[in-house]
């Protein structure tokens, strides 16, 4: 589904991401972890164009995507969250999601100004289609709610599900788990899971919740000061003493 091939991501001097390679294959759910400041989110970033890599390639099903605009990407098959949510603050719930449901529906300037049939059938589907999503995802209560006055846990779930609205392939999530509470970390994973069957997708997941992405993924990549340290199953990666040492230090002790 997806794989880079030796992305380098550098800010003059800096260099964020060294010859980072993944693959992630359909249906699959891989996992991306590393302490702070190892270069996770610069790779979503690379992947998804908000970057354009120094040096490597970006592929996604044999179509390389590497330095094409954002909103291209997302056309190809490649929706994201972010590790500080970005909803559409005044907009309520129903229209986060439409929003996203447009991309599919490639609205024609001409159509929507005069507000032709053509224009009116597409909105309709749009509405439809946002109405099913926030359903499935337990949010249709929520539907009318300006997005902002939701609680924490469900302005996640509507980030993922206007991500999921864009129609993709890939699903690239920057730690989800973030500022939630146990109860909602586990929710969590089962509605990562859920997701993934349901929707057929695969997924590539950043999160410093151990459990969590213990939990969910297949395989999992570690960076550290953005080299790829390791790279295994969840089991192999909790023995990996490079792990280890990147995570709590390397001392006398």
């Amino acid at each position: 589904m997806l794989r880079t091939n030796n992305v380098t991501m550098q800010f003059g001097g800096l260099t964020a991401v060294s010859d980072f390679s993944i693959h992630v294959d359909k249906d699959e759910i891989v996992g991306l972890i590393g302490p702070n400041g190892a270069g996770k989110t610069t790779v979503f970033n690379a992947i998804t164009g908000m970057y354009i890599p120094t040096h490597g390639q970006v592929v996604l099903e044999d179509k390389d995507i590497t330095g094409k605009k954002p909103h291209l990407i997302t056309a190809a098959g490649i929706a994201r969250t972010f590790q500080n949510i970005r909803l559409f603050g005044k907009m309520t719930v129903l229209e986060n999601v439409i929003a996203a449901c447009w991309l599919r529906e490639k609205p024609n300037l001409f159509e929507s100004i005069l507000h032709l049939p053509g224009y009116i059938a597409k909105e309709k589907r749009s509405r439809e289609f946002a109405l099913e999503m926030l359903s499935t995802v337990g949010l249709l209560e929520n539907a009318d709610d300006i997005s902002v006055s939701l609680p924490y846990g469900k302005q996640r779930r509507l980030e993922i599900v206007r991500a999921l609205a864009t129609g993709p392939k890939l699903l690239l999530l920057d730690e989800p788990a973030a500022g939630m509470n146990p109860q909602e970390s586990y929710e969590l994973m089962d509605f990562i899971i859920s997701i993934q069957q349901k929707f057929n997708i695969s997924i590539l997941l950043i999160e410093h919740h151990m459990r969590v992405v213990m939990g969910i993924c297949k395989r999992m990549y570690v960076l550290d000061y953005g080299i790829t340290i390791a790279e295994g199953t969840p089991a192999e990666i909790q023995k990996n003493q490079k792990v280890i040492d990147a995570y709590l230090g390397v001392g006398d002790a």
